[in-house]
């Protein structure tokens, strides 16, 4: 069953993170500082719901220099083993993905962000406040509607120029979060 975004408040400040990425590099909040806008977006292998829209993601990510993408899998490992390391390296080269996917093994990141489902998410601005929240797009698997990211490729426009991102945000849906015993989210 589908799960939905918690729809975090606007104007909230990114949260810190350090995690390790499926290429070896470590990701932090703060190496992202130079760009204009950070995208933090909450995926999963495993999940038809992104993998519906992986590659459309990965093109919205080459579009514009000016923004930095992290993608994070918080997933349960022993829940979903196929968002297990070599998964997700198998899932950057299917996809085209350009940019860092971490592992959130302890789930801290996802509890600090208050991500719900795969995909969740969360473009900040400059400033590193929250500016929008919410969906690629309204294509979900089997509805039929194109994969186009035009919600999210709004929100980054309007984001990489300084402007806020009109208002209604519309919640993302996808798998929920496989979230180890005593880490859900209370």
């Amino acid at each position: 069953m589908p799960v939905s975004s918690f729809m975090v408040p606007l104007g909230t400040l990114a949260p810190d993170f350090a995690l390790p990425a499926v290429d070896g590099r470590t990701v932090t909040l703060a190496g992202q500082a130079a760009a204009h806008a950070l995208l933090v977006a909450f995926v999963s292998n495993h999940c038809p719901f992104v993998k519906h829209l992986e590659k459309e993601l990965g093109l919205l990510a080459a579009e514009s220099a000016e923004l930095a993408m992290v993608a994070v899998c918080s997933n349960d490992m022993g829940i979903a083993p196929d968002d297990g390391p070599s998964g997700l390296r198998d899932q950057v080269v299917r996809a085209g993905w350009n940019f860092p996917y971490a592992i959130d093994a302890d789930q801290a990141t996802a509890r600090a962000y208050r991500a719900a489902c795969t995909p969740d998410f969360f473009l900040y601005g400059a400033d590193r406040t929250l500016v929008y929240r919410g969906s690629f797009d309204d294509s979900t698997p089997g509805n039929g509607r194109p994969v186009t990211g035009d919600r999210l490729r709004a929100a980054v426009t309007a984001a990489l120029a300084g402007q806020s991102v009109p208002e209604p945000h519309h919640p993302s849906m996808g798998c929920s979060v496989k979230w180890s015993p005593g880490n859900e989210p209370a």
